[in-house]
């Protein structure tokens, strides 16, 4: 038996109106692969913190981190799967129809497909939902000195050169950028999915590429899931496994990704222990990789995707008309 068949025990069978306490934590590492840019009026966002947890000098020390927001991280995935609802036609971004019409963050928003009821929205008078994906700003594991660049970038003229006619050009500007192979640990919180409301959120997680501002030349970046918990409360924050992490690498912030992955488990573990939470299922080790390639497997088949995202429309759709902007007034519970 597949392990997402193991699995469907563990998930609603319909999205709840009231939070039933299933959580499902996915542990990341989001590893930067190009030069993305995380930054707030013109400067890469930072933050000083304490490097680990423990006692030693080395965990003790106060390092500047950078820091990614944690819209920086969940806009891409919606934006990810958005596009993904609208190439099966669930969703259109045609405004003349009506029923498949749907506005990121807008007014004009459906309010009824899988990422207006599991991300969210809240659009003054006319409703707004609760996101179902819980985020949080995520720090680098090496410090702000290690882990920036910056560059300086010009606009030329179409003939390539910053000279055309007698006219120079002045259009040179600095732009701070993270350098490749910065890691930020990571957990990303789906709370009471269906079946088919996880595959579309770790599918978008998996599918996200590209991170930051100007994302179209730069940006790159892989999300390496290294675990998923099941439980019935939310746990550790991302700084906290993040200095977690950085005393079990003993400072070595440098050490390659493979073999960061390989402390989480351990990490991971340590850290739930401590939460106050029950734990139904922990995913590690061989049994994620399986779970992930029948994940992959389930993307690339066309009539399998296509059952999966129609079932998960339905009942998005069917929550709305429900117990969200789509109910009728005056209807009961």
């Amino acid at each position: 038996m597949s392990i997402l068949k193991t699995l469907k025990p563990q998930f609603q069978s319909a999205f709840p109106r009231l939070a039933s306490g299933k959580y499902i934590h996915f542990i990341l590492l989001r590893h930067s692969q190009s030069f993305p840019v995380f930054q707030t009026d013109g400067i890469l966002n930072t933050a000083r913190t304490q490097a680990g947890l423990g006692m030693t000098d080395e965990s003790k020390k106060q390092i500047s981190r950078l820091v990614m927001f944690k819209r920086k991280q969940t806009t891409p995935e919606r934006l990810a799967g958005r596009e993904l609802l609208r190439g099966l036609n669930l969703t259109s971004a045609d405004e003349t129809n009506k029923d498949k019409y749907c506005e990121y963050n807008g007014e004009k928003s459906c309010k009824k497909c899988p990422d207006c009821i599991i991300y969210g929205f809240a659009i003054g008078d006319s409703g707004s939902e609760r996101s179902k994906v819980y985020s949080d700003s995520a720090f680098s594991l090496s410090a702000y000195e290690q882990s920036h660049r910056s560059f300086t970038f010009n606009a030329p003229f179409e003939g390539g050169t910053m000279s055309e006619a007698g006219e120079m050009r002045s259009s040179i500007n600095e732009l701070d950028h993270v350098i490749p192979e910065v890691t930020f640990p990571t957990v990303e919180t789906l709370r009471d999915p269906t079946y088919e409301g996880f595959i579309y959120v770790l599918g978008n997680l998996l599918r996200t590429k590209r991170y930051g501002a100007q994302e179209s030349r730069t940006g790159t970046m892989k999300n390496y899931i290294a675990g998923i918990a099941f439980c019935d409360g939310e746990v550790f924050s991302n700084l906290h496994y993040t200095q977690a992490l950085y005393d079990a690498l003993k400072g070595d912030v440098d050490t390659p990704i493979g073999d960061i992955l390989q402390q989480v488990e351990t990490v991971a573990n340590s850290l739930l222990n401590d939460e106050p939470v029950r734990k139904t299922k922990l995913i590690f080790g061989s049994e994620l990789e399986e779970l992930l390639n029948e994940v992959g497997t389930l993307y690339q088949d066309e009539a399998y995707l296509v059952e999966t995202m129609n079932t998960l429309y339905g009942q998005s759709k069917a929550y709305a008309e429900s117990f969200g902007a789509l109910k009728k007034k005056g209807k009961k519970d």
